[in-house]
């Protein structure tokens, strides 16, 4: 079944205005709908059916926004923030409410972050009995060797927790090595103290994917789109 809205919310929710100035508005005969001026607010709208108009403009109702960020370090994974710069503070978009990262990289991690609205989707992406997988490109101090894959494998001991088995893959081994490692939790700091747990030290970290969603290479540190059908389809699979 459609759901309905009133008319100023369906406004509202898209960004156009307060909803004391859009009631204003809709009185001023601003607005129409299936092409006939409407000047009552409460007016009931059927999302999908009804066809908007704002000063001759089309407002096309969306609930949820999904935006793929290419998270730069020196951003924090927050919603707001009293000393640093947030997340938040890179998306521009004006007709969106409520968005907050899905999940949170370290200040100084750089890579694919998830921006949304959806909170449901979110609170079962990052349900730890979803078991995602999360692939991050690292550099680290240190020779990574064989033995190391074998010690993620069995999980490594991050204070007192034991992580579970991780997919690590040595792509250059030498006094600064580089690797992609696949976990499938986001412990604090998880990938960090896990080398830490075997004597090594991470230099640089970037996530690559989350959930089978690759970050978009022509995305530079600090840009970001909005999730296409597809993708935002993945997600919803992983979610089921």
């Amino acid at each position: 079944m459609a759901e309905m809205i009133r008319l100023d919310k369906y406004l509202s929710d898209m960004g156009i205005g307060t909803r004391s100035e859009i009631k204003t508005w809709i009185r001023k005969g601003r607005v129409t709908v299936n092409q006939t001026v409407c000047r009552k607010p409460e007016t009931k709208i059927t999302i999908g059916l009804d066809r908007i108009y704002f000063d001759n403009h089309p407002i096309h109702y969306h609930q949820y926004h999904y935006f793929m960020l290419h998270k730069p370090a020196g951003v924090v994974s927050a919603t707001t923030d009293n000393f640093s710069k947030t997340v938040l503070d890179l998306i521009k978009e004006k007709n969106v409410k409520n968005l907050f990262p899905m999940g949170r990289l370290d200040k100084d991690t750089e890579g694919l972050l998830l921006i949304t609205n959806d909170g449901d989707l979110a609170h079962q992406l990052l349900s730890p009995k979803k078991r995602v997988d999360k692939v991050y490109y690292a550099k680290i101090k240190g020779m990574v060797t064989s033995e190391d894959i074998q010690s993620f494998l069995e999980g490594v001991r991050i204070g007192d927790y034991k992580t579970l088995p991780a997919q690590l893959k040595i792509l250059h081994s030498d006094t600064i090595s580089e690797i992609e490692l696949t976990i499938q939790e986001g412990k604090f700091h998880q990938v960090k103290r896990m080398f830490q747990a075997v004597g090594k030290e991470v230099l640089y970290l970037k996530r690559l994917s989350m959930g089978g969603l690759s970050l978009d290479p022509s995305l530079q540190a600090g840009e970001y789109r909005e999730l296409t059908d597809h993708e935002v389809n993945l997600l919803r699979k992983i979610e089921k």
